[in-house]
């Protein structure tokens, strides 16, 4: 039912920029947040931003100020713009809808993920 598909990952040198973009299935429009997250190897996926249906964001500390996330719920898609890019962002990065007004489950549905990796 909810299909969630990253594009944008690559290999890029520390310093430079990287956008990611996340296709929703559905139609995203209504009361739900969507996020990007990240899993390096060895360690826990972490939240790296998210963004409710009206605009509200949140960072990890680890981010504020070189990412910047967005959405445009006409077009059902949610970007991930990554500046000045650290060997340490390196991870699967994976979209995420977070659907608790239940309007398709009540539930969290996740992308399959895109590599992005750092070189220094």
């Amino acid at each position: 039912q909810v299909h969630l598909v990253e594009s944008g990952g690559g290999l890029v040198q520390a310093g430079g920029s990287l956008k990611l973009s996340c296709a929703a299935s559905v139609n995203i429009r209504g009361l739900n947040v969507m996020g990007w997250y990240r899993q390096a190897p060895g360690k826990q996926r972490e939240l790296v931003a998210s963004i409710t249906h009206s605009g509200i964001t949140n960072y990890a500390d680890s981010v504020k100020g070189r990412f910047t996330i967005s959405r445009d719920n006409a077009k059902n898609t949610v970007a991930l713009q990554m500046n000045n890019l650290k060997p340490e962002d390196t991870a699967v990065y994976y979209c995420n809808f977070n659907d608790y007004s239940g309007v398709y489950g009540l539930g969290d549905y996740w992308g399959q993920g895109t590599q992005v990796t750092v070189s220094s």
